[in-house]
């Protein structure tokens, strides 16, 4: 099984991407979904963000204010980098867990949908390939500022600077999907995409090795958490 990193920016139309996707039946993950998981009370995330930002980050039923939070975190990035400390590797944790449990479902590859995977860059190494969802930074920006009403234009310019811009993330990967038109558009290269990782061979080392010299559910564990984590 080999692992393909999905990204994009915020507005760039990820979240269609990975529906066109789950609708061709690939397997993925939400590190965005996980996020909001592991963040949950009592968890340890949740108390750790709780002692790091104090309680004005909560609602009042005790939850995260996620709202609250991302006003502190876009406008001070050195909070921005406390919080994904805190979180990262919860997420992470989970993402293994299932990342294990497809590899056992027997998937050819799994798809991570990260959406600072270029930012961070500590798990591009273990993708066989790496997407980003593009478009240009007009339509991000209208789009960002339609899909969220409540944003000053101000508020949502810095909410984008906030991420390194998909113009730099462009030659990072090793897949581009252009989401700056039509739905058709993405469509039909999304489909290529698929195509493309459906064809792929890759997925043959895992097997072969699992075949030759792993025992057991064990062995399994093993050799994932070797290629995911060495």
């Amino acid at each position: 099984m080999f692992l393909v990193g999905l990204s994009g920016g915020i507005a760039s139309g990820k979240s269609t991407v990975v529906a066109l996707l789950r609708d061709l039946g690939c397997a993925v993950i939400d590190a965005d979904l996980i996020a909001r998981e592991v963040v949950q009370p009592p968890l340890k995330a949740y108390q750790e963000i709780v002692r790091s930002f104090g309680t004005r980050v909560l609602l009042e039923n005790g939850e995260i204010d996620r709202e609250a939070l991302g006003n502190i975190i876009f406008s001070q990035p050195e909070k921005r980098l406390l919080l994904n400390s805190i979180t990262h590797p919860e997420i992470q944790k989970v993402m293994l867990k299932q990342i294990l449990k497809y590899f056992v479902l027997g998937y050819r590859y799994v798809i991570l949908d990260i959406p600072l995977l270029f930012e961070t860059n500590r798990l591009t190494k273990f993708m066989k390939y790496t997407v980003l969802v593009y478009c240009d930074p007009k339509t991000q920006l209208s789009r960002l500022m339609r899909r969220d009403q409540g944003l000053s234009l101000a508020q949502a310019q810095a909410r984008i600077s906030s991420q390194l811009p998909l113009d730099q993330k462009r030659p990072l990967a090793t897949h581009v999907i252009d989401n700056s038109g039509a739905w058709e558009s993405t469509h039909q290269q999304v489909l290529s995409l698929h195509s493309h990782l459906e064809d792929s061979l890759h997925f043959l080392w895992a097997r072969l090795a699992v075949g030759g010299a792993v025992a057991g559910l064990g062995g399994l564990v093993t050799l994932l958490l070797w290629r995911f984590i060495s």
